[in-house]
C-alpha cells in the first residue's frame, strides 16, 4: 500500500503586462501560518519576476489587514497609493504597494 499525504498550503496568483507585473491573490492556508511560507512563497515570485525583466510590481492589500502589510514591507514594497471602499463586507479601503527592481 502506498499512501500520500498532498495538500496546498499556499498559493500567488499574478498578471503581468509588459514589464509591470501585479499579483491577484496570495494566501497561506490558515493551519501552516506563521512558519514563513508566505514569505518564501513572495520570494520565490519576486525572484521570478525579476529574471523575467519585471521591473515593478504591484499589489493592494485591506488596509486592516496588518500581517500582510508587515510581509511587503519585510520585501520593500513601498506604499504608492490607496484606492477608497475598494473593498466590502466589510467597507475598506485598499492600499496600494509597489516594489520596484533597481
Amino acid at each position: 500500500m502506498i499512501e500520500e499525504e498532498v495538500t496546498i498550503q499556499g498559493f500567488l496568483v499574478a498578471r503581468t503586462v509588459e514589464r509591470e507585473w501585479e499579483i491577484e491573490n496570495i494566501a497561506i492556508a490558515g493551519a501552516a501560518r506563521r512558519r514563513g511560507l508566505g514569505s518564501r512563497l513572495l520570494g520565490e515570485f519576486l525572484d521570478l519576476a525579476r529574471k523575467r525583466g519585471a521591473e515593478s510590481v504591484f499589489l493592494e492589500v485591506r488596509e486592516s489587514n496588518r500581517a500582510a502589510r508587515a510581509l511587503y514591507a519585510k520585501w520593500a514594497f513601498v506604499e504608492s497609493g490607496r484606492r477608497n471602499g475598494y473593498y466590502h463586507e466589510p467597507d475598506e479601503d485598499a492600499v496600494v504597494y509597489r516594489l520596484t527592481y533597481a
